[in-house]
This record gives structure tokens, sequence and C-alpha cells, in this order.
């Protein structure tokens, strides 16, 4: 292995542990907005909710796991500056260098998928590009001025168009010929042009983006092989639950946009947020992390059972927190729920922990370092 490829790979972790603070001050935020009377570290802590969470911590993982496929050094630019974006904004608010950095590293992403696809081209490779872009797009236009509530469209098209990308890649093989593939690129092209919308006419917009994500979420439905390993055992049944749970919620953000249009306020506004981002992204991380993990870090995540506790945590919370709290207007039962989802995040990070440092100390102890030969003089 070169010098630079030994470099490049000790910086993997230090970039995670960014990803892993982004997360961190997100959810210290979540609380703040939940008042569940956590201090105020920062007052403008809560006005960056959102962006830290999605460009900070989602954004993060997202170029990391890009960038080691990439395999060149400058790719690991693009989760440095998200990493730091975020601490910016976490540190100043929403201001100007928080806002370009989580821009540059959008830009960054694209030129990776620029790179890869050089290597090899893809419909796969197209979705997650324009997720990128979305990416890109969403943080320019937060850098104009534009309120983060009417930018949620973009924030969603970039989660949404990356993991469905990476979903088109892993059940290529399931496909039944290129019409499927062609519907694919269709829907995520409305879901694109649904977003552009919104800016253009926001009411109109709304419910075009909703219709564009229930298209997606249909194309997962039928071709996902999730559906098909359900069925199975372990990590495989492990990752279809949480797959599953999260494209029914993605359904339901899909269901609220189309129905109400544009949505910047309210439970309505709160229920949706929340179903994409946790209900739906949330749910692909931890339903991906026993794979990813190891791919960036070369640390094995084995699968346990004590994975579905968070899992069931996370979806059983935000059920609560969408139908009674947000659609009964409990707001004590709304304030609760969400400490119980934050609760659910924090509860998978300490069983990744435990479970990456025990098969760690399990490969240390079945292979011990050797002992020094002593050599006669």
């Amino acid at each position: 292995m070169t010098r630079s490829a030994t470099g490049a790979r000790r910086l993997r972790l230090p970039l995670l542990l960014g990803g892993g603070a982004a997360l961190a001050a997100g959810l210290y935020s979540a609380l703040l907005l939940l008042g569940v009377g956590v201090p105020p570290i920062r007052p403008s802590l809560a006005e960056v909710h959102g962006p830290v969470m999605v460009f900070g911590f989602v954004g993060t993982l997202v170029a990391l796991e890009r960038a080691v496929a990439l395999g060149a050094r400058w790719g690991l630019l693009a989760p440095a500056f998200s990493g730091l974006g975020a601490l910016v904004l976490v540190l100043t608010g929403p201001g100007l260098g928080g806002k370009l950095l989580v821009a540059a590293s959008g830009g960054l992403l694209l030129g990776i998928y620029r790179a890869l696809w050089g290597r090899q081209p893809s419909a796969a490779l197209i979705a997650q590009a324009a997720g990128a872009f979305a990416w890109y797009v969403g943080a320019l236009l937060w850098l104009a001025g534009t309120p983060v509530p009417d930018l949620i469209p973009w924030l969603c098209a970039f989660v949404v168009a990356t993991i469905a990308g990476e979903r088109l890649e892993l059940t290529h093989l399931t496909l039944r010929g290129a019409a499927v593939e062609r519907w694919f690129l269709a829907v995520l092209a409305a879901l694109i042009a649904g977003a552009t919308v919104t800016m253009l006419w926001p009411e109109s917009g709304g419910h075009m983006f909703g219709v564009a994500l229930l298209a997606v979420v249909a194309w997962l439905a039928v071709f996902d092989v999730a559906r098909h390993t359900i069925h199975a055992r372990g990590l495989p049944r492990y990752a279809a639950a949480g797959l599953l749970a999260g494209y029914a919620w993605l359904g339901l953000a899909g269901l609220l946009w189309a129905g109400n249009g544009r949505i910047v306020s309210g439970a309505s506004y709160d229920a949706t947020l929340h179903a994409v981002f946790l209900g739906f992204t949330m749910s692909m991380i931890f339903a991906h992390a026993p794979v990813i993990l190891p791919a960036v870090l070369r640390r094995p995540l084995p699968y346990r059972p004590v994975l579905y506790v968070p899992l069931a945590v996370l979806h059983l919370g935000l059920l609560v927190r969408v139908g009674v709290g947000d659609g009964a207007g409990w707001e004590p039962v709304w304030r609760w729920a969400g400490a119980v989802n934050v609760a659910a995040v924090l509860g998978f990070v300490a069983c990744a922990v435990t479970l990456v440092s025990r098969a760690q100390r399990s490969t240390v102890d079945a292979h011990p370092p050797a002992r020094p030969v002593a050599v006669a003089r």
C-alpha cells in the first residue's frame, strides 16, 4: 500500500467523527426545539438544526462513503468541508462561512460522481449525482437567503435520490429489463423537477413534489429486493425491516405534500419533515450501517439482534409523535415522543460502538501479535 493510500485511510475515522459531532449537535438542538429542558448552550443552535443534521451528518456520511469508493485523496475534501461547515454553523449560527463550506462540499461531491462516472457509467450513479446536485442547489439557495423551510424539498431530494440510487445499485440483478431502469430515471427526473417547481410556484410545486415522491416509493416497493429478503434471517431480514419501514414513512411524506402543497409550518410541517429525515433517512442509516461502516473504516460491525431495539424504538416513537402529537395536537406527547426519537438514535450509536469494539477485541484475541524473538549476539 502506498504512503498516500495509508494516509487517506488514517483520515477516515476523524472525518467520520466529524459527522458524529454534527449528529450530536443536531440531536442537542432537537431537544432544544422540543423544549425538554436542556440548557441552551448557544442561542443560535436551534436555528441550524436541520442543515446540521442533513448537510453535516448525513452529508458527511454520504460524501465519505463515496470518497472511499473513489479512492482519491482529494475526494476526502468533500466530507471534510461538510463536517467543518457543520462545526462553523454550530459555533456561529447560520452565517456565510458555514453556508459556503456546505455548498463547497456539495460541489466536491458532484466532482466525485463525475470521476466515478468516468470509470463505470450507470443509472444508479445518475441518481446519486442527482442527489448531490440537489444538495448543491439547496446550499446555494440557502446562501442566497432562502428560508430553511422552503429548502426542505431540495434536502429531501438529496437523501431520497442518493438512497434510491444505492438501492438501484444493490438490486440491479433483479431488474426485469431496460424499461424498469427507464421508469426509475423518469420518477427521479420528476422528483428534481418537483423540487425546482416549488421555488417557482410553491403551492403547485408542493403537490407535484409529493406525487413524484410517491412515484419513487412505488418503484422501491415493487423492485427493491427488501420485499424478498424480509423473509430471510439475520442481517438481510434486519436490513429489509429498516428499509420497508422507511419506505412507509416516505410514502406518508409524499401523501402530505401531494395533499397540502406547500408545507412550511405547523403540525403538517413537523410530520412531513420527520417522516423523511427520521422515519426514512435514519432508518436507512440503521439498515445499511453493518455494510457501509466496514467498507469505510475497514472494521467489522457484526449484526446482532440487539440492533432491532433502537430501530423499533425509532419507529414507535415517531409513530406516536406524528399520530398523536402532530395528528391530535397533544403537545406533551409530541415533546416526549421526540425525546424518544433522540434516545433511539443515541441507542443505535451505542450499540454500533459496542459491537465494533467487541469485534475488534475478538480479532486481536484470535490473532495476538507475535512476540519478539531474541537474537543471540
